[in-house]
C-alpha cells in the first residue's frame, strides 16, 4: 500500500513560500549535493593530515634533527613527495570556502524568525534585528516545522536563517544556520537592551555597515568572526578571494551575515570579544570637522556566548557532526577562554 503524500499546501509569507515539496527530484538533488559536500570535506581532512606529516619531515631535515619516531617508516616516501610541493596552491579551497563560496560576491539573503508562540517583546526584538542586517526579511513562525522552514529558505535562495528564542519575554538564544549545507552556530543571548526600551531614539540607518571585529585570535574565534583584530568589511579586505593562507582570515559565521559596504557609509557594527562573551554594538558616526567624529549608539545592544557549532543545517540537528561544543562542567571551564589566544 502506497504511503499517503501530504497535500501540496503552500503559504506565502513575506515573499517566501512554505509548503511540502511538490517533486521528489528536488529532495534527491539536495541529498546528492549534501553527500558530495561531505565527501569533499572528508578528503580535505585526509589531505590535511598528510600535509602535516610532510611538514614535520621537512622541518626535521631543515633543522638537522631526528625524524619523529612515528614517521620514520614512511619518511623516504614523504621526502620524495616534498620535491613536488611548491607555493602554487592559491586555487585550493577547503570545506570552509565551500560553505561561503559566494560570500563577498553576492549580498547575503537573511531570514529572521522566532520560536513558536512568541511574546510581544520577542517580536519587537526580531523587528530590530531585521533592521540590523541590510536586506533581511522577517517571517512569522506560525505552526511551521523547522524542516519546512529550511526547505522553503533553500528554495528561495536564502543564505542564512536566524532563529531567536526567549524565556518569559526575554531573548535568551540565537541560532545562525548557513544554507544550504551549514554550519549552524548556537549562541546564548544576555544583557539585551532593545531600541524599544529607549524613548525618543529616532529612526535607524539601513545603509550597509562597516564591521569591526576585536579579540578573535584563536582558531575557533577566527571560525566565528574570521577577521583578524580590528578588521572587517570595508577595512582593507578583498572579498571573494580565498587562498589557503587566508582561510583563517576570511569572514565566516558572523561576518558574512552582512554585505560589503560602500566607502561612504556612516554606519558601524562592532563584534568585540572579551572572555568569550561577544559584545554587539551598533553605531552611526558623523564628521564634525577634519579631525573630530561624533559617534552615536543607535541600538540594540547585547552579548553573545557561543556554545556549539554543528556542521549541518538546522533541520539536521540530530545527525550533523558537532564541530565544537562548550563543556562548562569541567574543573578548568571558568579559567579557559576559547575565542582568543591571549
Amino acid at each position: 500500500m502506497d504511503c499517503l503524500e501530504p497535500p501540496n499546501t503552500v503559504l506565502e509569507v513575506h515573499h517566501i513560500k512554505i509548503g511540502y515539496p511538490a517533486y521528489g527530484w528536488k529532495l534527491r538533488r539536495e541529498a546528492r549535493l549534501r553527500r558530495e559536500y561531505l565527501y569533499r570535506k572528508a578528503r580535505e581532512q585526509a589531505q590535511r593530515s598528510a600535509q602535516e606529516r610532510k611538514e614535520k619531515v621537512r622541518r626535521a631535515l631543515e633543522e638537522n634533527r631526528l625524524i619523529p619516531t612515528e614517521l620514520r617508516r614512511e619518511a623516504l616516501a614523504l621526502q620524495g613527495s616534498l620535491e613536488f610541493d611548491d607555493a602554487g596552491g592559491e586555487g585550493v579551497i577547503g570545506h570552509v570556502d565551500d560553505e561561503y563560496r559566494w560570500a563577498g560576491v553576492e549580498d547575503p539573503k537573511v531570514m529572521i524568525t522566532t520560536s513558536r508562540d512568541p511574546s510581544s517583546r520577542l517580536k519587537m526584538f526580531a523587528k530590530e534585528l531585521k533592521l540590523v542586517f541590510p536586506g533581511a526579511q522577517r517571517m512569522n513562525r506560525g505552526r511551521h516545522e523547522v524542516g519546512a522552514l529550511v526547505r522553503a529558505c533553500k528554495a528561495n535562495g536564502v543564505t542564512d536563517l536566524l532563529v531567536i528564542h526567549e524565556h518569559r519575554g526575554t531573548p535568551v538564544g540565537l541560532i545562525v544556520s548557513h544554507l544550504p549545507f551549514g554550519p549552524t552556530a548556537y549562541f546564548t543571548l544576555c544583557n539585551v537592551v532593545m531600541r524599544h526600551d529607549i524613548p525618543d531614539l529616532g529612526t535607524v540607518s539601513e545603509a550597509k555597515p562597516h564591521l569591526i571585529t576585536h579579540g578573535f585570535s584563536s582558531r575557533l574565534g577566527k571560525r566565528v568572526s574570521l577577521g583578524s583584530r580590528g578588521q572587517g568589511w570595508g577595512l582593507g579586505t578583498r572579498p571573494g578571494i580565498v587562498t589557503p593562507s587566508l582561510v583563517s582570515q576570511v569572514s565566516d559565521i558572523l561576518r558574512y551575515l552582512f554585505p560589503v559596504p560602500k566607502d561612504d557609509s556612516h554606519r558601524v557594527i562592532t563584534f568585540a570579544n572579551q572572555e568569550d562573551y561577544i559584545s554587539f554594538r551598533h553605531h552611526v558616526y558623523k564628521k564634525m570637522d577634519h579631525r573630530n567624529v561624533e559617534l552615536t549608539e543607535v541600538g540594540p545592544r547585547f552579548e553573545l556566548k557561543l556554545y556549539m557549532i554543528r556542521l549541518g543545517t538546522l533541520e539536521q540537528e540530530a545527525t550533523a557532526d558537532v564541530e565544537w561544543r562548550w563543556h562548562p562542567y569541567t574543573n578548568t571551564a571558568r579559567k579557559r577562554v576559547f575565542l582568543s589566544a591571549e
